[in-house]
């Protein structure tokens, strides 16, 4: 897989190419622990970036901008059109989730593997607004904080 970036302008396009293809995929995804529980923080929360990167490499694609939360996970990435949305966001959430059982099960009782993410998430193209979308992943943790003081009042 090949990337080059072309200037138009004020405009960067950056190509990634297949054999036949070339493409420009990036979605804005997020998605949250069971029960939406504050469980990522701390050591863990450190090593789940490394970990989301490393098994996005595996499936061709390319984490462009991402941020961990205690209570959710934002990440805006590139997925090549020969994979689904589905099949790469699948594989983070299962791989990621049977790392954390291995690396962090043994001290605390509660980390199975498979139940560590709810079900779902949510997923949206990012188009045009990629930079508005970076921004928003960036400030996401002041805004968390921001509001949980509001909510304390």
């Amino acid at each position: 897989m090949s990337r080059q970036s072309i200037t138009r302008g004020s405009l960067v396009l950056s190509n990634r190419s297949l054999n036949h293809t070339k493409w420009e995929c990036k979605y804005h995804v997020v998605f949250i622990p069971k029960y939406r529980k504050k469980r990522i923080f701390g050591v863990l929360r450190t090593q789940l970036g490394g970990v989301f990167r490393k098994l996005a490499e595996q499936k061709e694609s390319q984490i462009e901008e991402g941020h961990v939360m205690p209570d959710h996970v934002h990440m805006m990435i590139s997925i090549p059109p020969k994979y689904s949305v589905a099949s790469v966001v699948g594989y983070i959430k299962g791989k990621s989730a049977i790392h954390i059982a291995r690396h962090h099960g043994e001290r605390q009782r509660n980390f199975v593997g498979q139940h560590f993410w709810a079900r779902g998430y949510f997923v949206s193209t990012v188009g045009r607004d990629e930079e508005v979308i970076r921004k928003y992943i960036r400030r996401q943790e002041m805004e968390d904080q921001r509001n949980d003081q509001l909510g304390l009042i």
